[in-house]
């Protein structure tokens, strides 16, 4: 599978659990060792795991195991390698403190096209 299109299922999947603060680098050209770094946060350890539950079921469908998977049990930062990705969950205030959009600043962000919310039926089944 196209690389773009797994950092778009991986950050689709993210989203669908309220991921926060969704960034999505490019770097190719600061690293030979993976293409992006999808980063992205929770606002508690729970919701770091349903994170990375959601883009592990989704790689899943498309039969893309990781390569490995650090962190799960604390719910900390949770670090997922797919050889070309590496994905990293944060609790919130631990993205803070290590801050890796700033240590990759070299790299590229890729923008987005911004997908418009799901509307959801209104009461009464009418909408």
């Amino acid at each position: 599978m196209d690389t773009k299109k797994k950092y778009r299922i991986c950050a689709e999947a993210a989203e669908d659990k309220m991921a926060e603060n969704l960034v999505i680098l490019d770097v190719t050209d600061v690293t030979n060792f993976t293409n992006y770094f999808i980063i992205a946060s929770g606002t508690s350890d729970r919701q770091v795991q349903a994170i990375a539950d959601s883009i592990q079921d989704k790689m899943k469908e498309h039969k893309i195991l990781p390569i490995g998977v650090e962190g799960y049990n604390e719910g900390k930062w949770i670090l997922m390698d797919y050889d070309d990705i590496i994905i990293h969950i944060f609790y919130a205030p631990i993205r803070e403190l290590y801050d890796l959009e700033k240590l990759w600043h070299d790299a590229k962000k890729v923008r987005r096209r911004k997908v418009a919310p799901k509307k959801l039926p209104s009461p009464g089944g009418r909408g």
